[in-house]
Formats: structure tokens, C-alpha cells, sequence
């Protein structure tokens, strides 16, 4: 079991690596690039580069603010339904 963790972590890594690199070369490095270079081939438009992380950003608070509210709703019902069993 132990093993497993360690692969799947290692592997999880390599992808972060990956993916932070493919980005800091896109949005950061790429405009110093002459643009009829053969490199832009290999990436999207660069608004794409905004686009991206914004939709994620606003996908993940969405979530955890879905999260957090439902979390609240239940325990909210938790301590009406004790509150009731205390009072019957």
C-alpha cells in the first residue's frame, strides 16, 4: 500500500512539473519568440493562457463554496432535528 502512495505521489508530481512548465513557456517565455517561429505551432492562442486559469479559478471556488454551504445546511438540520429531540 505503502508503494502505491508513493507512485501515485511521484506521478502526480511529474504531472504538476509538467504542466507548470508547459505554462511558464506559453505565457512567459513565448512573446520573446519571433511569431513566425515554429514553436507557436505547439501552443494555443495566448488569450487561452488567461482564459485557462480563469475558468478553473472560478470552477474551484464555485466547488468549494458549493462545499462549504451544503456543510452548512446539513449541520444546520443536524442541530434543529437534536433540538427537537431535546424539546419532545
Amino acid at each position: 500500500m505503502g508503494t502505491s502512495d508513493k507512485v501515485l505521489g511521484g506521478s502526480m508530481l511529474l504531472a504538476a512539473s509538467v504542466v507548470f512548465t508547459y505554462y511558464t513557456f506559453w505565457a512567459i517565455l513565448l512573446p520573446f519568440f519571433d511569431s513566425s517561429s515554429e514553436i507557436h505551432s505547439y501552443f494555443p492562442p495566448r488569450e487561452w493562457a488567461v482564459r485557462i486559469p480563469a475558468f478553473l479559478l472560478v470552477a474551484g471556488l464555485s466547488a468549494i463554496g458549493a462545499f462549504v454551504g451544503l456543510t452548512i445546511v446539513k449541520e444546520n438540520r443536524k442541530k434543529a432535528q437534536k433540538a427537537r429531540l431535546r424539546s419532545a
